[in-house]
């Protein structure tokens, strides 16, 4: 419900307060000037990075490797593209954000953390995680007795 309040009620008045601002520091021809050309220049950098991302999902399935990435990137380009379309400077930024592969990495990143922390087999997962990487981190050379096998690095094929 909060989201929805946010989305809907919150982001468009800090929009129109934004956009009066910008009206009124360099005028309101070249603010409407501005939003039509970074609308324009959205959709062009949306269909580039569309392009790109459905080529890398093309070449995971080629490589028989999982596109989990690939397919994330592309669902970040739409709604980033979406962000740029739309009027408004903030989300604009967003949708750069979204739509630029260094930002789009980190945004990435951050998405999945944070919807891993809000489910039970996500937050088992880090737990796991962070203990295999204390447990490495601590270990001494000669604490482990046993033997050792080799383990296929391969990553999953798909069938």
């Amino acid at each position: 419900m909060a989201l929805l309040v946010l989305l809907f009620i919150v982001v468009p008045i800090v929009e129109i307060y934004v956009i009066i601002q910008v009206g009124q520091a360099i005028g309101p021809w070249w603010t409407i000037a501005l939003l039509i050309a970074d609308s324009i220049l959205g959709s062009m950098l949306m269909r580039s990075q569309g392009r790109a991302a459905w080529r890398r999902f093309n070449e995971a399935l080629a490589g028989g490797r999982p596109p989990a990435r690939e397919v994330f990137d592309g669902v970040l380009v739409i709604f980033g593209g979406a962000f740029l379309l739309t009027p408004g400077f903030v989300t604009d930024i967003f949708g750069l954000i979204f739509l630029l592969p260094p930002t789009r990495a980190l945004a990435r990143r951050f998405i999945l953390r944070s919807v891993l922390r809000r489910t039970p087999a996500g937050r088992a997962a880090m737990f796991a995680t962070r203990r295999a990487e204390n447990v490495a981190w601590r270990g001494r050379p000669g604490d482990v007795d046993g033997t050792a096998q080799e383990v296929e690095s391969d990553p999953p094929r798909l069938p």
